[in-house]
């Protein structure tokens, strides 16, 4: 996994979850690997790691078994869905709109 310098590690790998959430690589229910496993995997300290199941269960989207491991809650896919959207919706809609009005493109062309 290679890492944007801009962007903590730790939302870096909750994003990537996300994005097997949506591309329904992770599907409910399904156990995902542990705090060591994926630190091992990715190269990452496994306390990173363990930051970032943290912020995923606090949103709702992995939940732990204790004893047996972490996994995919079984409404993670709308939730991810409806975060996703909100943000871009919120964030990148609007500097897309500024962009074009300074390129002088017509935004409605695209339905914005």
């Amino acid at each position: 996994m290679e890492f944007n310098s801009n962007k903590s590690i730790y939302l870096q790998i909750c994003d990537a979850i996300c994005e097997q959430i949506l591309s329904c690589e992770l599907i409910p229910d399904e156990r995902i690997p542990s705090v060591r496993e994926y630190g091992a995997e990715i190269g990452v300290n496994p306390n990173t790691i363990m930051r970032s199941y943290e912020k995923l269960t606090a949103d709702g989207i992995i939940y732990n078994k204790r004893g047996i491991g972490y996994f995919i809650c079984p409404e993670a896919h709308k939730t991810v869905l409806e975060a996703q959207r909100k943000e871009f919706m919120e964030n990148e809609v609007p500097a897309i709109r500024r962009r074009m009005e300074l390129l002088g493109l017509d935004a409605s062309i695209f339905g914005v």
